[in-house]
């Protein structure tokens, strides 16, 4: 039988951006440990198909698609759940976008489309979350940061300012929530093998240094993400508040 503290039968658990990706592993992860989940998309037709394929494999889903720097839409989403008897226990904040370009460059446009996809959104879901969460005494928040939640790289500023506010954003939900039995910790992954950075993997150059600067000599894969993410949304880390899980291959251990 499964250890009781990491058993998530009963709970619900939201995963932002999670029709793909590290979402998506995450999602598969925290089902497989017992939790119905909620996959969330912007696009309708990758959504279901997500969905569909879980569903398939015998889990069991719910879908919210909506964009989450659409503030509406998000609230919207909280009040179907409300009427559907759907309780969120786990929020997952992982939906998020890169977009490289040197900052001298760089348009105030695309700086705050970073900023809100990365790292308002997260504000915004949280609080919809945690005021459902703070009158039944208890909810998991797992943000998803990034090694550029410690360190700066160049021509990523948006992304590491972004990033460097999530560390922040989970203390300061565990600074005010922590009190009402809600849980707010972070996940840093490490450099994945996702689709986002399959431009950087493809890259001989950047393949090599990654790699010669991990001391893992090589990528996360995205279903290594789902250990930290079981842990953090199960009653193991109940006195676990405010930090951040680097899952990282060891890159920020060592010069």
């Amino acid at each position: 039988m499964p250890n009781a503290l990491f058993d998530l039968t009963g709970q619900t658990a939201l995963v932002t951006g999670s029709s793909r990706g590290l979402g998506r592993a995450m999602a598969e992860g925290l089902a497989d440990a017992g939790a119905s989940v909620v996959l969330n998309g912007a696009d309708p037709g990758r959504l279901a198909a997500a969905a569909g394929e879980m569903r398939g494999q015998g889990r069991t889903v719910h879908e919210a698609c909506f964009d989450v720097t659409d503030e509406a839409a998000a609230v919207a989403a909280f009040e179907r759940l409300d009427g559907e008897g759907v309780a969120v226990d786990i929020l997952v904040n992982n939906a998020g976008i890169q977009f490289r370009k040197p900052m001298i460059e760089l348009d105030t446009a695309d700086w705050r489309r970073v900023i809100e996809t990365n790292l308002t959104s997260a504000f915004v879901i949280g609080r919809e979350a945690a005021r459902r969460m703070i009158p039944r005494g208890r909810g998991k928040i797992v943000n998803i940061g990034s090694l550029t939640s410690e360190l700066a790289r160049a021509t990523v500023a948006p992304y590491t300012v972004a990033k460097g506010g999530i560390k922040m954003l989970t203390r300061a939900m565990a600074a005010e929530w922590a009190q009402h039995g809600i849980q707010a910790n972070a996940i840093g992954p490490g450099y994945m093998l996702t689709d986002m950075n399959q431009a950087l993997v493809d890259d001989p150059a950047f393949d090599a240094w990654v790699k010669a600067r991990t001391p893992s000599r090589r990528w996360g894969k995205p279903e290594e993400l789902i250990g930290a993410a079981v842990f953090l949304a199960s009653a193991a880390s109940d006195y676990v508040n405010g930090q951040i899980i680097y899952v990282d291959g060891g890159m920020l251990a060592v010069l």
